[in-house]
């Protein structure tokens, strides 16, 4: 992930951007870049509170909710979305994204249903993040270069199938008329590129 210098401190215009509410939750399993993430957006200017769980996710989103997060979809105890939910459920003016290593577009899909702003896939590097978190309502998000590869798309609806089976292996194995060992394989990879 790409931070700022440790000698730079947050810009005028990275505090405009935030607003007057500069509260940011980052709900990440993953140790190394969950510290390294929240260095980066302290030096944006955000006041930031981490958690590695679900449930430590829930638990601060319910004593504070805030204005800004940045949720981890695949967590040891559970999913990200439960996270958003209980986010939502408190404050209806949250700016949220969604990153994951996993990504795919029927998550996405349920992600913002839920109220997230954005989906960044694993390595978002911390500028990336940022932008998705400030970006005003109506600002066009730049185009991928590289359109999705075949295998990409096969994977994608998988994704899509699985969630629309409530993520239940053997319906969703079922339904695509695949073996539920091969489907179980697949779910297990990280998308394709």
């Amino acid at each position: 992930m790409t931070e700022k210098s440790p000698a730079a401190h947050a810009t005028p215009q990275d505090a405009e951007l935030i607003g007057a509410d500069k509260t940011l939750l980052i709900v990440d399993d993953d140790g190394p870049f969950l510290r390294r993430l929240a260095r980066a957006m302290e030096a944006r200017g955000f006041a930031v509170e981490i958690a590695e769980s679900v449930a430590e996710g829930i638990a601060k989103a319910k004593t504070r909710p805030p204005k800004h997060a940045v949720i981890d979809l695949r967590l040891g105890d559970g999913s990200g979305l439960d996270v958003i939910e209980a986010i939502r459920g408190r404050r209806d003016d949250t700016r949220m994204i969604v990153l994951t290593g996993y990504g795919n577009i029927a998550t996405a899909v349920n992600a913002v249903k839920l109220g997230a702003l954005d989906y960044l896939a694993k390595p978002a590097d911390a500028d990336e993040i940022f932008t998705a978190l400030v970006r005003r309502e109506g600002e066009r998000v730049e185009l991928p270069e590289n359109p999705m590869s075949a295998d990409r798309v096969r994977w994608e609806h998988i994704q899509r199938v699985y969630e629309m089976c409530e993520r239940n292996v053997s319906e969703t194995a079922r339904r695509l008329n695949m073996h539920r060992r091969t489907l179980q394989r697949i779910l297990a990879k990280r998308a394709p590129k």
